[in-house]
């Protein structure tokens, strides 16, 4: 995987549109493909404004084509890994008063099958930068813009695997459990009218769960279903989750 960071404001493909009144804005990263896009069109379907970012700029133009028609949405090519990236992508929604009611800490990856003494360097690596650090960027440089709100909702995608262990995949599961340790972590940081919640997703059929499960992987749900419910458990998240480890 590449770690190239995006160099400037000026270089990032931005695809922009002004927002409604009535809806609220999501940030999800990793929106290119799996659960960030259906997670993406489901909430866009419901008249939801949207941001997105990702790092495959060819996914966002066709994550755009499939977007509603209305003019409220904004898509970004970021490197969540890079925290030069993030702090654009930050900058990039002041500039543009589109600081998010609701941030869906999605983008992830996972090693491929194997014992972690044969797991490569550079494979751990993008685990932990992109799931964990990648994860913190967000809360570096948006948490600060919510506070001046004095509202927010963060949602730090988790997994089954954040709450137990697995053979072969233990780089993603130390990246997991270290996102459940810093949800909850995070929530007695954060003021009243805030909340940041730890999400399992549950199983589903992801590339990701491909390279786990292979061809089994398919007999779980597909993202466009799991979005229908999970749209509707973000949408509904209050202060009053603060701290919470939810599963859907």
């Amino acid at each position: 995987m590449s770690t190239g960071t995006t160099a400037s404001l000026s270089r990032m493909n931005v695809v922009s549109r002004g927002a409604g009144a009535s809806s609220r804005t999501v940030l999800i990263t990793g929106v290119s493909k799996g659960l960030g896009r259906s997670l993406a069109l489901e909430l866009a379907k419901r008249g939801h404004t949207v941001i997105g970012c990702s790092r495959a700029q060819d996914k966002l133009v066709s994550l755009q084509s499939e977007l509603s028609l209305s003019d409220r949405h904004l898509l970004l090519n970021v490197d969540v890994r890079s925290d030069n990236s993030v702090e654009e992508l930050a900058r990039a929604v002041v500039e543009r008063k589109a600081v998010p009611d609701i941030i869906v800490n999605n983008a992830g990856t996972i090693n491929k099958n194997n014992k972690i003494w044969e797991v490569p360097v550079e494979e751990f690596d993008a685990v932990i930068d992109t799931n964990l650090k990648g994860t913190v960027n967000m809360l570096r440089h948006f948490i600060p813009l919510m506070l001046a709100n004095k509202q927010g909702i963060i949602v730090n995608i988790s997994s089954g695997w954040g709450r137990s262990g697995a053979a072969l995949v233990a780089p993603y599961c130390a990246s997991k459990w270290a996102i459940e340790g810093l949800s909850r972590s995070v929530a007695k940081e954060l003021p009243e009218g805030m909340a940041v919640v730890a999400l399992n997703p549950g199983v589903i059929y992801t590339d990701m769960s491909a390279s786990c499960f292979g061809n089994s992987a398919a007999l779980y749900q597909k993202p466009e279903a799991w979005a229908l419910k999970a749209a509707t458990v973000i949408l509904n998240l209050t202060a009053a989750d603060n701290g919470a480890s939810l599963t859907i």
